[in-house]
């Protein structure tokens, strides 16, 4: 059910790939409506998601909501920062029909004086659980893994937390500056019939994103590839859209192909109650996943998203 579930919903996880790093040129692919700090508390997401950020941190009672946003049924952003203070800021992305919250970021949580990335280790690390503890329920189950980028620009870290039994993180975590980012990318992310995962990387690292838009089977037969063929054009630095046109497939053939994919997801998970239902038609379905269909047809590998 899992693989299935976060196979549809990826659909709405995707809006912010790994990080919020990646966040704004994804985000602003789609139409955006800006939310006051009263339409937030009043919006049914919005009000959700600041009740369990209030609950992990009761000091946000007292942040102001400096900017607000959503996507009609598929995400809501809010962003509150301390008044006065350090600075201290924390960023939501919620999912707009699970409710879930996908996404965190919390900035400036550390003095100026000593940020994250001068921590140690275990130091970083009992902030990063800390912060997965509060916003999400106990880590125990997870084994973890932490790595440094090679980012020359600036010292970022990695962090996975995978839930034990599984293979592919449950929640990928970006350590940059004074900046925590929490992805809640699901654990198994890939469909039961891929037989690879990781079609992208970054860092060298496997980069589990895009995997559930990759891993379809009509895809596969569209390009005539089977998964590990496909894989390894994309590991040559092609996108899936080249990679189509090598083969005479239009752009267009593909993002129909895969697009379709993700509804049919998604609504067999509505019918089987794994995500609530919702009122939109299948070609409202359609039209808003394409964009992000189109980000990751295009996307390369071992580039940000």
């Amino acid at each position: 059910m899992k693989k299935r579930l976060i196979g549809g919903l990826v659909a709405a996880a995707i809006l912010i790939p790994t990080s919020a790093f990646a966040a704004p040129p994804l985000i602003e692919m789609l139409t955006r409506t800006p939310m006051t700090a009263e339409q937030v508390k009043m919006d049914k997401v919005g009000k959700e998601t600041l009740k369990k950020l209030y609950s992990a941190f009761p000091e946000t009672k007292s942040f102001k909501i400096i900017d607000a946003s959503n996507v009609e049924g598929v995400q809501t952003s809010i962003i509150l920062q301390e008044k006065g203070g350090t600075g201290k800021k924390i960023t939501l992305h919620t999912n707009g029909n699970t409710g879930k919250i996908e996404h965190v970021n919390q900035e400036n949580w550390e003095p100026k004086e000593k940020p994250l990335i001068t921590l140690t280790d275990q130091e970083i690390k009992a902030k990063v659980d800390l912060l997965i503890d509060k916003m999400y329920g106990n880590i125990e189950d997870y084994k973890f893994t932490m790595e440094q980028m090679e980012n020359l620009d600036q010292k970022t870290f990695m962090l996975n937390y995978i839930k034990k039994g599984s293979k592919t993180p449950f929640y990928q975590v970006f350590v940059q500056d004074n900046t925590i980012s929490v992805s809640l990318i699901g654990g198994e992310t890939t469909p039961s019939n891929s037989r690879v995962e990781g079609f992208f990387s970054l860092n060298g690292k496997p980069d589990y994103t895009a995997d559930a838009f990759i891993n379809d089977e009509k895809l596969f037969s569209l390009l005539k590839m089977n998964p590990t063929e496909l894989k390894q054009e994309l590991a040559k630095g092609k996108s899936v859209v080249e990679i189509a046109a090598s083969k005479s497939v239009s752009k267009q053939q593909v993002i129909d192909v895969v697009a379709k994919t993700q509804v049919e997801r998604q609504i067999q998970a509505e019918q089987n109650g794994e995500i609530p239902k919702n009122n939109h038609s299948t070609e409202q379905l359609l039209k808003a996943i394409e964009p992000k269909v189109l980000q990751v047809i295009e996307h390369k590998t071992e580039t940000p998203w």
